[in-house]
This record gives C-alpha cells, structure tokens and sequence, in this order.
C-alpha cells in the first residue's frame, strides 16, 4: 500500500508525536500512545553513523522493542542516497515507513549538511527520497520547512512528492524561524498547499500547537489529514486528549515506571531532558529539587530520581487541594498552575 491507503491503514492518524532527538524514544513514544498519540516518529538519526556503526546503532535503536511496536515511522538525516538506502534497510523488518528529515534548522545540520539546509538542493532532496521509494518494501515520507514566498514553497512540495514521499510533513516556519527567535508559524501556507495539491495527498501539519483545541484548530483551518506535535508533546503527553493537564509528580511517576519495565537502554538516555521539561513549571518554584535533578545521572541513579518524586508529591499534596481542574482560555492562554503539566511559552 502506497499514499493515502497507507495512510488508513494506519488508522488514519491525527494525533503525531513529532521526530525528536533526545525527545521521541521508545519508552516515551509507549507514554504518549496512552494519551492519546495515534502515530509515532522515532527520533532522527544519521544515516552514515547508523549504517557504519555498530555503536551507533545499539546506542539509538533497540529492535527488540521495536518488533513489538505498531504505527512507527523511523526517521534519517542524510544527504547521501546509498548511504541512506543502507540504513533505512536495516530498521525495513521493524517500521511502518521511513521518513527524512529535510526540516531541521540547527547549526548542527547546516554544518553536516542536511536537513533544512538542503532545500536549496533540489537534486538532492529527489534522489534521497527517490531512491527508498524505489528499494523498500515499505513507504517513505518526508518532513519539510517553509520558504518564505509560498509559491517556491509549493513548488518544492510538489517536486518532494514527485520523488515517491507518501505522506508530506510541512513544520510551517521558515528554516529562519529557530529558536528564541522561532515566533509564530504561518498555518495560511499550509491551507494554500492543502488547496493547490492533489487531493489523495497526505499532509501533517507541525507547530503552533500549546494547547488541544489547536489540534482541531490547524486541521479545520488547513484542511491537513493530522497534526505532527513536537515541543508541546515533551512538556504536556497529554496534549492530545481535550483538558488534559497531568499532575507532575504522577506524570513523572508513570514515566519512570515505564523505564524500568521497558528496560529499554535507548530509552534511558535522555531521562533527565524529559524530567526537566515536564517538571519545568514545578521546578522553577522548587529550585532545591532542579539542583538535585541536575546532578542525576540516568539509570544508575534511580533511586535519588524517586526521592525527587516522592518529595515533589509531597509539597504538590500540599498545594492541590484548591484545584479545580478548569484552566479557561484568556486572551488564548491559560493560567495552569505549576504542578500540572503543560506547555512551554518562549
């Protein structure tokens, strides 16, 4: 199955979590699908490191959990065809499609060439995505940014498709908008693709997303098929479900119990990036517990890691009790108090 039967045999997803380095692991792609994630990206990896390096591949890909997970997407930077075409083969058994990363605005990708800083190389960008859609057995997508004028924007979508991409992931800033200096993405650009692209094409909408009702908001306005969640995703799992605003001890609780029944190595690396963002609100106005965090260092130190939370339960037990769960939206934000999860404003 190609395009949009691929797609409904999926399930028709709506609801993505994003590819993200250090962000979209196993242990916390199983976290989300609990609330609410119906398609998962793996976080990008680099194709040479992958396909060269047995180091590399242990450190960023576990197939043993992988075989057990449905609705996965791997995703590679690259900008080397066969160097591509050797790494997605080894993650085909395990996948449900393969995804490159044209959308990356680091220095880190300028410097290695790849990502959004080869959307001024056509050739490139066509024969890295044509020649998976030529040689695996399962489909490629692809992940882009915006250009500035929307007609080189829609050109470029075009040209991507014609390459064999299946579905279309369109982040709606411009490779400039990074950072602090990210600002609002323009959903205007998306809709204009949405109306000048065939319709059996598959497009996920990213960005501008703090809260549910934007989900519904992007893909009612755009006309997109689903909406890829990225930052928002790591602060709040709970993004996708209407509401939904998690204690932060229990949320922290719940994650650190699927790491320790997971026993998934990957999955332990980045532990204390998604306890800092999920905990961020709580921890600005706990200093003591940040410190101590600070000092953690993964798996070996899970039992200091339970004392923050039990520690952190405590003084959120001592806090809560006024609560009434309803955050309404003022001038399109709400005031959610620190123990709860939620989205980060920059």
């Amino acid at each position: 199955l190609r395009g949009r039967a691929w797609y409904e045999s999926l399930g028709s997803p709506k609801h993505i979590v994003a590819p993200m380095v250090d962000g979209s692991e196993y242990a916390w792609r199983v976290l989300s699908r609990r609330y609410g994630a119906t398609l998962c990206y793996s976080p990008m990896m680099h194709a040479k490191n992958f396909s060269m390096s047995a180091k590399a591949r242990k450190g960023f890909w576990s197939s043993m959990q992988t075989a057990k997970e449905e609705k996965l997407i791997v995703q590679f930077c690259a900008n080397e065809p066969e160097v591509l075409l050797q790494a997605a083969k080894e993650v085909e058994p395990y996948a449900d499609g393969v995804d490159i990363n044209f959308g990356c605005p680091q220095g880190i990708a300028k410097r290695g060439r790849y990502g959004a800083f080869l959307q001024d190389e056509w050739d490139v960008v066509y024969n890295l995505i044509n020649i998976l859609h030529k040689n695996l057995s399962i489909p490629v997508t692809a992940k882009i940014r915006i250009f500035d004028d929307r007609e080189r924007t829609l050109a470029y979508a075009r040209m991507v498709l014609s390459a064999g991409a299946n579905i279309l992931s369109v982040h709606c800033r411009t490779r400039e908008q990074k950072g602090h200096h990210a600002g609002l993405g323009d959903w205007s650009v998306l809709k204009y693709l949405r109306e000048n692209l065939p319709a059996e094409t598959v497009l996920f909408a990213n960005g501008n997303v703090l809260y549910y009702e934007d989900i519904d908001a992007c893909l009612k306005y755009t006309g997109f098929d689903g909406m890829m969640v990225a930052e928002t995703n790591l602060h709040n799992p709970g993004i996708f479900k209407p509401n939904c605003y998690p204690r932060v001890d229990e949320m922290m609780k719940e994650y650190l119990d699927l790491l320790v029944e997971l026993d998934d190595d990957t999955s332990w690396l980045p532990v204390k990036a998604h306890l800092f963002r999920l905990a961020k609100p709580a921890l600005m106005h706990h200093i003591d517990l940040r410190d101590r965090l600070g000092r953690v260092y993964g798996k070996k130190n899970m039992e200091e890691l339970w004392a923050i939370h039990k520690e952190l339960k405590e003084r959120i037990d001592a806090e809560i009790a006024s609560d009434t769960g309803e955050y309404p939206l003022v001038d399109g934000y709400r005031n959610i108090p620190w123990y709860r999860c939620q989205p980060y404003y920059r």
